[in-house]
């Protein structure tokens, strides 16, 4: 029987040959850097990521590995993430400031060594991919419980990056604080929504009737906590974590089964995958006319395209367009189906991209 010493030696020769390994996948990966600089190909390909850890899954599967798909995704993401930056270093705009739960996002999809701007508000994520200053945007899009974001809309529907990428995340707040007692604390900073997100918490502690202070950002409400000993936030505990601050309570949303779709913003074209959501803006131009979204739609049933999100916007436009809709379905923009019902409104819609599905769907 083996020793713990036998253990960990048995390990540190494991850990050399997955080095070893490593190293020779980086020096395939940095000629097909180079292959892609001379074609202008995109570094970023959710679908090759997709289809390369649902092939690692199967071989974990079958030979009896104790990796599962989610171990797997968390190893392989971040080895996704070191590929991309030796292939072509890109920067990644995002929603900050940093530990805010659109950080966590990104972080996610790129990993740690990526070159991350931080930026004051969604439009400025928009801007800084169109003046060409970062490669991707990370912005939220969604939450289960609060519906769509407005802003991210609005800035689709006129902007031309277009989305290459969707995921899920569970939001989670925690109640930080460097004070001992519940007391001694004055004041609550947070999100103008995490106070409503937490007020069966807020209410059960008897701090409802506390100062309550919004700002732009859990993160923000956490940078504020670290200096005063008298003061708290509701933040994500990343950003706790990140500020020094410590956690007095964690999970302390009224409704745990709450999530964020994030988008991930650029300026090329995926390929097709097996499992793609296309997301469009129309705008009919006999919106006014009863009917007239009914007959749009029987176009997609027709062809047996499944929708799976239809969001009314009022247009900001002086064209005369009462409103326009987003609209998510399944499928690739290239698929054949999806061309035919597209081209009989070619001048009513905005395509924003087709993308490999999320998992998890709101």
């Amino acid at each position: 029987m083996k020793t713990l010493d036998d253990c960990r030696q048995a390990i540190d020769a494991i850990d050399n040959e997955m080095l070893k390994l490593l190293n020779e996948r980086m020096k395939v990966v940095e000629r097909v850097g180079e292959i892609k600089k001379e074609s202008g190909g995109a570094i970023y390909r959710p679908e090759r990521e997709k289809a390369i850890i649902e092939r690692l899954e199967l071989q974990s599967k079958a030979s009896g590995g104790a990796l599962n798909k989610s171990a797997i995704e968390a190893i392989f993401l971040e080895i996704f993430a070191v590929s991309r930056n030796l292939e072509r270093p890109e920067k990644i705009a995002y929603l900050g400031p940093e530990g805010t739960f659109t950080h966590q996002a990104a972080e996610s999809r790129f990993g740690a060594m990526s070159d991350y701007i931080s930026v004051s508000s969604i439009q400025s994520v928009f801007k800084t991919l169109e003046s060409k200053r970062a490669k991707f945007g990370v912005v939220p899009i969604e939450n289960s419980k609060d519906g769509i974001v407005g802003e991210t809309l609005d800035l689709l529907a006129k902007s031309s990056v277009k989305i290459v990428a969707e995921l899920y995340m569970p939001i989670h707040m925690s109640f930080v604080t460097k004070a001992t007692k519940l007391e001694n604390i004055k004041k609550i900073y947070s999100k103008d929504k995490g106070f409503g997100q937490c007020r069966e918490f807020l209410s059960e502690y008897g701090l409802i009737n506390i100062e309550h202070i919004p700002v732009e950002s859990t993160a923000k409400a956490a940078i504020l906590a670290s200096q005063d000993p008298n003061t708290a936030a509701i933040c994500s505990h990343i950003a706790a974590k990140l500020y020094n601050v410590p956690t007095m309570f964690e999970n302390i949303e009224d409704e745990h089964d709450s999530s964020t779709r994030f988008v991930i913003l650029s300026d090329f074209k995926n390929a097709k995958s097996d499992d793609d959501k296309t997301s469009i803006l129309v705008r009919l131009k006999d919106a006014i006319e009863a009917g007239s979204l009914v007959h749009f739609l029987q176009d997609f049933d027709e062809e047996k395209i499944n929708l799976s999100k239809i969001e009314s916007r009022p247009s900001k436009e002086k064209s005369g367009f009462g409103y326009w809709f987003y609209i998510d379905f399944y499928g690739h923009i290239d698929d054949e189906n999806i061309q035919k019902v597209l081209s009989k409104h070619e001048s009513e819609v905005t395509w924003l991209g087709s993308y490999v599905k999320g998992e998890d769907e709101i």
